[in-house]
């Protein structure tokens, strides 16, 4: 298959939320990819709120959003001419492409419980996502458990799917005491702490960590990374009742994210749903010990290395909880187990495959 050359249009539409999983994602993706091939030509199109930032290898999705998204830009794709379109956030335009189209598909979860998220997204829930799904040449899962439900709400072939879990950046390690020491001082973190890492909505199911937080014994304050999403009413309530023992950071730079990893007890992921679970892979490469819920991705991303739960078992979260804080030789194990798991998942392994899979597709017009 052949790489050098290779012209690849990009959607990069992710790149506006830099914080957010699949923004992360594209751009990691991007930087893993240029260097393991450059002679591949990529052509990145940004959204327009980017519009004055883009490099010389950029261009603009044209305007207005719909009918600038599904209608001109298609066209102008096929003006510009491409081997193959990657939609790193699994969509492409509704409009036809010459270009044969691979999609990173990262989770299904609208599909799983629709009552995780807001209403008012019929247009890409019922037509733009299983459209692009059904009209792509090939489909990247970043975990197995997202290619199953690609199966079995798209009935997408197995022989269309490969599977590239994603990485983590080298950022994310143990870090040395005067790094640790500067973001406590900048945080104001407390000496001992759990953490939560995710955005405030419903499928993180914060809820049911809040419970079993509270019954611990002599428990250690709750720091929580994250900001409120959607359908959180509920959650803001619980968490004003909580006392000040509950240390809300809101969105933190991915610059200081590796710090407050390191220094935590442990993380606590109770998540209902996850396609991949980036925060449980960056806590682990950071040495911190694991407990996640035992649903959809988590337990192939944790494997033997952390402590896997029912999502609803608010006792078990409990006593999950006390067992590792009260014992430093299992914190200790927890860590040595995480960091072999996390070496083993890096953005290079994921770009390579992914080139592949690429230059792969290119093959169909040829």
């Amino acid at each position: 298959m052949r790489l050098a050359g290779l012209r690849v249009a990009v959607d990069g539409q992710a790149l506006a939320r830099p914080q957010a999983g699949m923004g992360v994602y594209t751009a990691q993706m991007l930087e893993s990819m240029r260097a393991a091939e450059p002679q591949v030509r990529w052509t990145v199109w940004l959204p327009p709120e980017l519009r004055g930032t883009e490099p010389p290898s950029s261009r603009l999705v044209p305007g207005p959003r719909l009918i600038g998204r599904h209608v001109i830009w298609p066209r102008r794709l096929d003006r510009a001419g491409a081997d193959v379109f990657w939609g790193p956030a699994g969509q492409m335009p509704l409009g036809r492409l010459k270009a044969p189209a691979v999609l990173t598909v990262h989770d299904l979860a609208i599909y799983q419980e629709p009552r995780w998220f807001p209403s008012g997204q019929w247009l890409s829930v019922r037509l733009v996502v299983p459209r692009s799904l059904r009209g792509a040449e090939h489909l990247i899962a970043v975990s197995s458990s997202t290619a199953a439900d690609l199966q079995r709400f798209f009935d997408i072939p197995e022989d269309r799917i490969t599977v590239v879990p994603e990485g983590v950046a080298p950022s994310f390690r143990p870090l040395p005491p005067e790094a640790l020491l500067q973001a406590r001082r900048r945080w104001r973190l407390p000496e001992r702490f759990i953490l939560f890492v995710g955005t405030l909505e419903p499928r993180k199911n914060l809820t049911t960590l809040l419970e079993a937080w509270v019954q611990l014994p002599h428990r250690p304050p709750l720091v929580v990374v994250g900001g409120w999403g959607w359908r959180s009413e509920d959650l803001m309530r619980r968490v004003a009742r909580a006392g000040s023992q509950l240390h809300l950071l809101g969105e933190v730079p991915r610059t200081d994210l590796a710090a407050i990893y390191n220094l935590a007890a442990c993380l606590a992921h109770p998540a209902w749903y996850e396609g991949f679970g980036l925060t449980v892979l960056e806590a682990m490469a950071c040495g911190v010990p694991v407990i996640a819920s035992r649903t959809s991705s988590l337990p192939e991303l944790v494997g033997g290395a952390g402590r896997l739960l029912p999502p609803d078992d608010v006792a078990a979260w409990t006593r999950s909880l006390q067992e590792v804080l009260g014992d430093p030789e299992l914190r200790r194990q927890m860590r040595t187990d995480g960091l072999l798991r996390a070496a083993e998942l890096t953005w290079d392994r994921a770009a390579e495959r992914t080139l592949r899979t690429l230059a792969a597709a290119a093959q169909v017009n040829r």
